[in-house]
């Protein structure tokens, strides 16, 4: 079946695009404006992009009326931000910090989550959050009605007992215990269920093919 996106609604192609691209990571953002209010806001347009800076990058949506959402507006205030990622033993916290508050409100309050104090940028991090990537404005890109907010990640927390080596870098990704947003207005997927697809070199991939 052939969806035209040049020629069905915007809100249709949105809903194709979030019942197929899937899992998705979610940046569970901590911002906060110039006076020191906190907001936290989950986004599923999210991924990484860059390796040397290290990137992030997430969508962030307007308020229905068209203004700025909280997180862009305290971004683009203060060019600093928080990404937290969910485990599943934060969703339903995650899922209140969702609710369109009206500004000023502290989401992570709401929720009862706990804010930990992040190491070289000012918003606080979430502490049931098992990884924490703290971030300075890269760049802000106008996509239509989204601003696709990019942040050079300038540390990380990660949960002690989710590093496996401190020296090498190695970390304990099944034990972080993340959750993907999946299609709807609420499904989840858990990451327990992995399989594995080693990467071939040319040499091995010529192999293969001569050995069948």
């Amino acid at each position: 079946m052939l969806f035209d996106f040049e020629t069905l609604a915007p809100q249709d192609c949105y809903k194709l695009v979030v019942s197929s691209v899937v899992p998705r990571p979610i940046a569970w953002v901590v911002s906060q404006d110039a006076q020191g209010h906190v907001n936290a806001a989950p986004y599923s347009f999210f991924n990484a992009f860059s390796d040397n800076p290290v990137v992030v990058g997430f969508g962030a949506g307007p308020r229905p009326e068209g203004a700025l959402k909280d997180t862009a507006a305290n971004i683009r205030e203060t060019g600093e931000f928080v990404v937290n990622l969910v485990p599943e033993s934060a969703v339903q916290g995650m899922n209140v910090t969702a609710i369109d508050f009206p500004a000023g409100v502290d989401e992570l309050a709401e929720a009862g989550l706990t804010k930990a104090p992040s190491a070289k940028v000012k918003p606080p991090r979430i502490a049931e959050s098992p990884v924490a990537l703290e971030c300075v404005t890269f760049q802000l890109v106008p996509a239509g009605r989204h601003t696709i907010v990019l942040g050079r990640v300038v540390a990380v927390h990660i949960k002690d007992d989710c590093v496996l080596d401190v020296a090498k870098c190695y970390v304990d990704t099944p034990k972080l215990g993340l959750v993907g947003r999946m299609h709807g207005r609420g499904w989840y997927t858990r990451t327990t269920d992995r399989f594995e697809v080693p990467r071939l070199s040319v040499a091995e991939w010529e192999a293969k093919k001569a050995a069948e």
